[in-house]
């Protein structure tokens, strides 16, 4: 009998371990600008961890800031996971600012590396300049929304409304005795050492974090999610738009070939949805179109250079205008814009010279062809007679007798006549 129920219990025992779930971390790397693509891929990895039961979810986080509209989808996602969120800015060097630095404010617990810092959260408007009206309802609208992330997680309200108001940035030293940061590791493995067995209220409950021999899981985009995130670029999108407008340029000059219009349907495509995550101007846009169409009109039009000319500064003009923000990250960098417009105006120079070259030929058939072509007299023209000329016999008058078998070239064409001279 005892046996039996050891027995028993022994098995019981093995059916609690097998059922046991694996103790996992979710590790995810930002290290760009936050745009529609990070905040779509940290809502598709905090899913998954609260499907999979995951322990953590730890968010090393290392960027210049982003897209207010992005960072409050994180923010919503971040208060709405189940499973407890860590942001870690790392590695030393590392910031977390503007976007970034809200995300920090909203994580369950925010760690910092040594040498990094984080802050500068002023909004800044995209696009079109706002009046002073609007920019003050923005800066409170943003420092009331800190203010409130500051408040739910126990942080430093005072700092976190000045990192919005006066743009202050803090070092990991200075962030921690501020009570905006929660603690400071040297690398992943000092912070989930400092982590185990951490309490932390969440919605009103403690909770004890039991990280010990968990297994680190990193969560990586998808093919779809890394090719989004690199057009949403502003060099990748620039380039990808002027790729769209020549090729679909090239298609329509040429009907038939295809690859240009497919080429650029596709790039132009990609642009575009890259637009919807940078701060598009479209007189930029419309600058850079009439640049086209100016070099466009060179090839049909003699202008002794004076399309090509403007067609240049529409270009440059367009390009420094496309996306219009004082951020560095949200613009196209001056290498890019030089290498474009240069490799679209030699393309359209060398179009050009080629037209002209081709407009220089004389005409090879019809009756401007068979000017100045040479041919035998077949018979004596006194003053009519027959000629041989391009492998056909003509009827042929002049205004000198010509003996048969003299070598005659052509002079003028009237009808199916020709007005031949002796060579």
């Amino acid at each position: 009998m005892r046996s039996a129920l050891v027995f028993t219990i022994c098995l019981f025992a093995c059916a609690a371990f097998l059922r046991a779930e694996p103790v996992r971390i979710r590790t995810v790397g930002i290290h760009d600008p936050i745009t529609p693509v990070t905040a779509r891929f940290l809502h598709r990895v905090m899913e998954d961890a609260a499907k999979q039961r995951d322990r953590l979810v730890l968010i090393e986080l290392d960027t210049p800031g982003g897209l207010d509209s992005s960072m409050r989808e994180i923010v919503k996602d971040i208060f709405a996971s189940p499973v407890p969120v860590a942001v870690y800015v790392s590695p030393s060097g590392a910031r977390a600012a503007s976007a970034g630095a809200i995300i920090c404010l909203a994580s369950d617990i925010c760690a910092m590396a040594p040498g990094t810092n984080i802050g500068a959260a002023h909004p800044v408007s995209l696009g079109e300049k706002t009046d002073k009206t609007m920019e003050t309802k923005v800066v409170n609208d943003a420092e009331a929304y800190v203010e409130g992330i500051a408040r739910k997680r126990g942080r430093d309200e005072t700092l976190a409304r000045s990192m919005v108001r006066d743009s202050i940035s803090l070092s990991a030293d200075k962030a921690l005795a501020g009570h905006v940061i929660d603690l400071i590791a040297r690398d992943r493995a000092d912070l989930l050492r400092q982590l185990e067995g951490r309490r932390m209220s969440r919605d009103g409950r403690e909770t004890v974090l039991q990280l010990a021999g968990a297994e680190v899981v990193p969560a990586q985009m998808g093919a779809g999610e890394q090719i989004l995130n690199a057009i949403s670029n502003p060099n990748v999108a620039y380039v990808l738009m002027m790729l769209g407008m020549l090729g679909l340029f090239f298609e329509l000059s040429n009907p038939g070939v295809i690859l240009p219009g497919v080429v650029g349907g596709i790039s132009l495509i990609l642009a575009f949805f890259a637009f919807q995550t940078l701060p598009v101007n479209y007189a930029g846009v419309l600058l850079i179109l009439l640049a086209l169409i100016l070099f466009i009109a060179e090839i049909k039009i003699v202008s002794h250079g004076m399309l090509t000319i403007g067609g240049v500064i529409a270009m440059v003009l367009g390009s420094l205008m496309l996306f219009e923000s004082p951020e560095p990250y949200l613009r196209v960098s001056w290498s890019v814009i030089l290498v474009t417009v240069l490799a679209t105006v030699l393309f359209f120079v060398i179009a050009v010279t080629k037209v002209m070259a081709v407009h220089r030929l004389r005409p090879a058939t019809g009756r401007e062809g068979l000017t100045d072509q040479e041919g035998l007299a077949e018979s004596d023209i006194a003053p009519e007679g027959k000629v041989f000329v391009c492998g056909e016999y003509w009827d042929a008058w002049s205004d000198e007798p010509i003996a048969a078998g003299t070598r005659v070239t052509v002079e003028a064409v009237e009808g199916m006549r020709l007005k031949v001279k002796r060579i």
